[in-house]
């Protein structure tokens, strides 16, 4: 005996979300997909399905909505492959739709790590030394290679010290009336937890106290 026909006998836009189509077989409502999927998977009125084009359709809908939670989570702010891989991971999507939501990102560019890396460097280049900023950047997963590549064009050693002696300047009027021995200790321990080297931080105080 043969296996009973599985066919699509209504494809209805829903009413609540136009992007949605309701698809019932055998005139009851089996699954709701992005219109999309409809269009990409040439679903229609009559067709008749097997068990795997259905799986086909659930993963082809599941990696929809995956790519679409990636783009939501991108809106917010840019996010590294890790930031976003992290995320995806929590929601418990599966290791392969997270690959593929990857390479989506990717292959439209929206998902670059250099350039989250330079424009990340170009929002903290005027509070932070290079050490904090490419600690703060191997927390988000980014590539060693990447970021000491960046930081070696976007932020040298010169401006790195012209940012830091701005900071000095500003933040020692804060201690003023105290010892030169607190100042400096206190100036020099705030300059290195911005992340400033030593040898900057060393030649400011040796210049301003």
């Amino acid at each position: 005996m043969s296996e009973k026909e599985i066919r699509i006998t209504k494809l209805e836009t829903q009413k609540r979300n136009k992007n949605r189509i309701s698809i019932y077989i055998d005139n009851k409502y089996a699954l709701g997909v992005h219109k999309d999927i409809v269009y990409k998977l040439n679903l229609e009125k009559g067709k008749i399905l097997d068990k795997d084009f259905i799986e086909k359709i659930v993963k082809a809908e599941e990696q929809k909505k995956a790519n679409e939670y990636a783009i939501k989570f991108l809106s917010y702010r840019p996010r590294s492959e890790k930031e976003i891989k992290d995320r995806m991971t929590k929601k418990e999507y599966e290791d392969e739709v997270i690959n593929n939501t990857l390479e989506w990102l990717k292959k439209y560019d929206l998902v670059n790590d250099r350039d989250f890396v330079e424009e990340y460097v170009k929002s903290k280049a005027s509070k932070y030394g290079r050490s904090r900023i490419r600690l703060e950047l191997r927390r988000k997963g980014l590539d060693d290679n990447i970021v000491d590549d960046v930081l070696n064009s976007e932020y040298e050693h010169e401006k790195e010290y012209e940012i830091a002696l701005e900071q000095a300047k500003r933040k020692i009027k804060v201690y003023k009336g105290e010892s030169p021995q607190a100042i400096y200790r206190k100036l020099g321990g705030y300059l290195q937890r911005r992340g400033f080297s030593y040898d900057i931080v060393l030649k400011i105080l040796k210049e301003i106290i």
